[in-house]
């Protein structure tokens, strides 16, 4: 079962690298791993997304992540509505004007944007839920992509309570 924790940890050197070691000692999957500046200039936020076999796995791993000495607060996002999205930038070959055509009509289509245009290829910015980027990718598959970058998801919760107060 796929999980997303959010981690609200002090701004130093290192406590990524604790964060995710701690979590693969205990043979638990990270999919994806970001972290960022909050509205709090002392303070990372690590979005995690998890797979684990059941549970109980994952809430011994979330009890051991809070006590770390560098990390505020632990909270997994599935245990109440969240919001999460996810960026992708693919860069396609495009040899004519007619697949430039093709690959900007498919753009508008999936609500993607064309950041960059050369005189062989354009650099599409895909952002959405993970379905919505994925369906964007398989479409793509149809032409030559020459490279592509994701950021993973990141996630916030719902409502007026931000994840310090939860």
């Amino acid at each position: 079962m796929r999980q997303h924790l959010a981690i609200l940890c002090d701004n130093k050197p290192g406590v990524l690298t604790h964060v995710a070691g701690l979590i693969s000692r205990r043979a638990i999957n990270i999919e994806c791993i970001n972290a960022g500046y909050t509205e709090e200039p002392d303070v990372t936020r690590i979005n995690i997304v998890v797979t684990v076999d059941n549970k109980w796995e994952l809430d011994q791993a979330v009890n051991q992540l809070a006590k770390l000495i560098d990390v505020i607060k632990v909270v997994n996002l599935d245990d109440a509505p969240f919001v999460s999205y996810e960026l992708a930038m693919v860069k396609v070959k495009c040899p004519d004007a007619q697949i430039r055509a093709e690959l900007t009509n498919l753009a508008q289509l999936f609500n993607a944007k064309i950041v960059d245009v050369q005189p062989r290829s354009l650099v599409l910015r895909i952002t959405g839920r993970e379905d919505h980027v994925q369906a964007t990718l398989d479409m793509l598959q149809h032409y030559e992509v020459l490279e592509i970058a994701r950021t993973g998801q990141i996630s916030l919760s719902r409502g007026l309570v931000p994840v310090k107060d939860m």
